[in-house]
């Protein structure tokens, strides 16, 4: 149905029916009225298309990931937070286009080419570096956007963060409580800058409590974590304590314990970040760094809404993680 069809049963230009259904001035309040019935019998509906060219708006934002596409469907957190993007879009008639690449260049050029072909109308930028290139990109370019981390790697973007340092302080101090003096940290990816602050923060907070801490770098996927446990567990001093960077590493270094029969937890306590469902059905069940993920996936959307309708840049702490207890941490013995 189209606005030609609406004028041919009004009997009027097709400009008039413009000027009416865009509330504009240009014919009578009677002529009004009388094709907006005419809309409202023939079921007329406006184009998404046609509206989205006229307010220069696509209806859509960005985010490109330089992940290997066969990690993601592994790793809860991803899932979770596009979950959290898609309830807060949908409410607006919004779409995520989500772009995979190979490495943070093929994710620069992506970013280009969207600003060039105005292909979205804002961006989330995830896994930033320090003086991060596509975040750099996005800033001079004038493009809205959203980071998803810590402010001192937003280059003065708008940023939603979650405070990693205290999760992890928190996650020593605990071990630490229950007599552990050798800890380890089976962290991610190293050049991201949220692993670079939960590094510094473990690496700190064992040094002032006065215990042993070893960092055993990964790439999040659970062979990599199933790597490292092993190689922790099998080392002269075995720690009696890790904390895992999300949580399939963390349970995949539960059945590496397993396997060598080493218990968990009397032999080894073990700690998660980005508590999900998985680490409430082990056994035992793991003791987590938790926040509410979907949330901050909706948060992050809403904050992108603000910068799109021109709003200030700014800084906003979604939430602290908070250690959640569960069975697979206690006294050494």
């Amino acid at each position: 149905m189209t606005i030609n069809d609406i004028a041919e049963r009004a009997g009027v230009s097709i400009g008039a029916v413009s000027f009416a259904l865009n509330g504009r001035k240009g014919v009578s309040e009677s002529t009004r009225a009388r094709i907006l019935m005419v809309a409202d019998e023939l079921g007329w509906a406006p184009s998404n298309a046609a509206r989205s060219l006229a307010e220069a708006r696509t209806e859509t934002f960005g985010l490109v990931l330089a992940r290997d596409p066969r990690n993601l469907g592994v790793e809860s957190f991803y899932m979770e937070f596009f979950a959290g993007l898609e309830v807060e879009l949908s409410r607006r008639g919004y779409s995520l286009l989500l772009q995979v690449v190979a490495s943070p260049a093929d994710a620069l050029a992506t970013l280009h080419k969207w600003h060039r072909t105005r292909r979205v109308d804002g961006v989330i930028l995830t896994d930033l570096t320090v003086g991060d290139a596509c975040a750099a990109f996005v800033r001079e370019s004038g493009m809205p956007a959203v980071v998803v981390g810590d402010p001192s790697v937003a280059q003065g973007l708008t940023c939603v963060w979650t405070d990693d340092d205290s999760s992890m302080r928190e996650a020593v101090r605990h071990l630490a409580e229950l007599g552990h003096r050798r800890i380890a940290r089976v962290s991610g990816l190293g050049g991201l800058a949220h692993t670079s602050i939960r590094d510094n923060a473990f690496a700190d907070e064992t040094q002032a409590l006065g215990i042993s801490g070893v960092m055993l770098r990964t790439d999040y996927t659970p062979i990599e974590g199933e790597r490292a446990t092993r190689a922790a567990l099998g080392a002269p001093e075995p720690p009696t304590a890790i904390i895992y960077d999300n949580d399939v590493m963390a349970v995949a270094g539960l059945t590496v314990a397993m396997e060598l029969g080493v218990d968990v937890p009397s032999d080894v306590s073990i700690i998660a970040w980005d508590d999900s469902v998985l680490c409430e059905h082990t056994f035992p069940k793991l003791t987590a760094l938790s926040h509410d993920v979907v949330e901050f996936g909706s948060h992050a959307a809403r904050r992108l809404f603000d910068v799109v309708e021109g709003g200030s840049p700014g800084s906003f702490l979604d939430s602290t993680p908070r250690l959640v207890v569960r069975g697979s941490t206690k006294s050494p013995r």
